[in-house]
């Protein structure tokens, strides 16, 4: 059965080892929902978070492909375990003398913040787990959608004393 995975990949901060992770994955047409990659707090090393959908053995071959690569120092599924996760978007919608008040009321319920006024329009920037994010999207639908920016998930272990890798294969 196909299920939503997301993985924890820590890497090498080298250059071009995002492009061999992407072209792992386009290479053997598996799809990349979500992809955040950043320094760690080792400057040498960089963590991916990547959302991806697969079946047990999907999932398997890629931890396998991953873990072939020269710079990837550790491939984590936090599928099935908890972690934490957060997501960061910005949202422009439509928002009339009408339906303003509406928006904004909805904006707070979600612990939003307004970020841009303008005439016809509310900028509105919103964080939490991914789930929250298609919920507010749901909402704010009936206003009008008129763009959305999304950052990709990005997560940690929740369990206590669980770590990565940091030390090399």
């Amino acid at each position: 059965m196909e299920q939503r995975h997301t993985i924890s990949v820590l890497v090498e901060n080298r250059f071009g080892v995002l492009a061999r992770v992407a072209g792992l994955f386009s290479g053997r047409g598996y799809n990349i929902e979500s992809l955040s990659v950043n320094s760690t707090h080792d400057p040498k090393i960089s963590k991916m978070t990547i959302v991806t959908k697969g079946d047990d053995a999907i999932i398997e071959q890629i931890d396998k492909q991953l873990n072939k690569l020269v710079d990837v120092i550790s491939v984590t599924d936090l599928t099935g375990s908890e972690f934490i996760e957060r997501e960061l978007m910005l949202i422009k919608v439509r928002a009339t003398g009408k339906n303003r008040a509406e928006a904004i009321q909805i904006t707070e319920i979600f612990q939003g913040k307004i970020v841009t006024v303008h005439k016809d329009e509310l900028g509105i920037s919103l964080s939490g787990p991914s789930q929250k994010m298609e919920d507010f999207i749901n909402m704010m639908s009936d206003f009008g959608i008129i763009e959305i920016a999304r950052t990709g998930r990005v997560a940690i272990s929740r369990n206590p004393g669980a770590t990565e890798n940091y030390s090399g294969k």
